[in-house]
């Protein structure tokens, strides 16, 4: 697992407040589709379905064993570094085997997307504005982060089988401003942005991931109250903000599932989003996919994968010429006045 710098462009509001009690998880029986399709082989030339279990070292590397995983969950994470293609054909890959399953039931949470940007993501979600009206509304230009057209794919087939899509994240400058002065330095107009249930979470790898990237960059940092509690103060505003809007929206919304659309360091040992919704949402089902580079499948799990998520979705990504910088959601690092948090990749 490498460790990469990269400068954040958009992050995500939530809806302000979400409840402080534990929902219900509206779970509905769910019997798999009998026909199971063909085993898709590993190959350099598309996406590469060799999924290894995180936990168990068990392989799951066919369509049916891979759809076995998506059909029951109720959240399905997708990890991502943002400007790596394969990366989001396999998003789009578990988006089609939930459509099988669940059909229009379905709700993609994007973390690209500013949540002031939720009326006009229903709208282009529901054919009520173009492509390039939304891409204006939404200040998507090229640039300014994530490449639009490694989306496009995900976003056609939401408006294409008429599914639902959300925004996940809070406002990028309440995120900064908690990373330079800890949560007692927000308004109380900004505190309303992030949900009442606040927790810094205690997972030692997640934390010894933490310490890692804040070690990197927190030393050259100009910013006097940049410190570690604050660095993983605004990591668990950012998490918990995402996990409490999924949470909000599968108790609000019976019998649908979420693909959450994210960077790996978001769902890394499930500690962040995964571990946000678990404790909002009683009998929740989920599983993680940890996306990372092979050249080709493993026979056997790497040791240092062990419990990196519910399971390693190992990929073939084009080799890159030279180490570049680009962009992550995994973890903000030093933060100057004014600008938004860098971050390191989940791997």
């Amino acid at each position: 697992m490498k460790i990469s710098v990269f400068f954040l462009i958009f992050l995500i509001p939530l809806g302000a407040n979400a409840a402080t009690k534990k929902l219900k998880a509206n779970i509905e029986d769910r019997t798999p589709p009998r026909a199971a399709p063909a085993p898709i082989v590993l190959t350099h030339d598309k996406p590469n379905f060799c999924i290894i279990g995180a936990q168990s070292g068990k392989s799951f590397g066919s369509e049916a064993a891979f759809e076995s995983i998506v059909w029951k969950s109720d959240v399905v994470y997708i990890g991502e570094t943002h400007d790596e293609p394969l990366d989001h054909l396999a998003q789009l890959e578990a988006l089609k085997a939930m459509r099988i399953a669940r059909g229009s039931k379905i709700a993609v949470g994007f973390e690209m997307l500013d949540a002031a940007q939720q009326p006009n993501l229903d709208d282009y979600a529901a054919g009520r504005l173009t492509e390039e009206e939304f891409l204006a509304k939404a200040d998507w230009k090229p640039g300014r982060g994530f490449d639009f057209s490694l989306y496009k794919p995900l976003f056609d087939f939401v408006v294409k089988n008429k599914l639902r899509a959300l925004a996940l994240n809070v406002p990028r400058a309440v995120i900064a401003k908690i990373a330079r002065g800890g949560l007692e330095s927000l308004t109380a107009e900004e505190r309303k942005t992030l949900p009442e249930k606040l927790e810094i979470t205690k997972n030692k790898k997640y934390n010894e991931y933490l310490s890692t990237s804040f070690g990197e960059h927190g030393s050259s940092s100009t910013v006097k109250d940049f410190s570690f509690d604050n660095y993983a103060a605004s990591m668990a505003a950012w998490n918990e903000g995402m996990g409490g809007r999924i949470a909000a929206f599968l108790a609000e919304n019976p019998g649908y599932s979420v693909l959450v659309i994210a960077g790996n360091g978001h769902i890394i040992y499930n500690a962040a989003i995964p571990a946000s919704v678990r404790s909002r949402l009683k009998g929740v089902r989920q599983a993680s996919f940890y996306t990372e580079n092979a050249v080709k499948c493993p026979e056997t799990m790497p040791k240092e994968h062990k419990n990196m998520a519910n399971y390693i979705w190992y990929l073939n990504h084009a080799p890159r010429s030279a180490p570049t910088v680009t962009l992550s959601t995994s973890a903000p690092a030093a933060i100057a006045p004014g600008t938004a948090p860098a971050a390191v990749s989940g791997r």
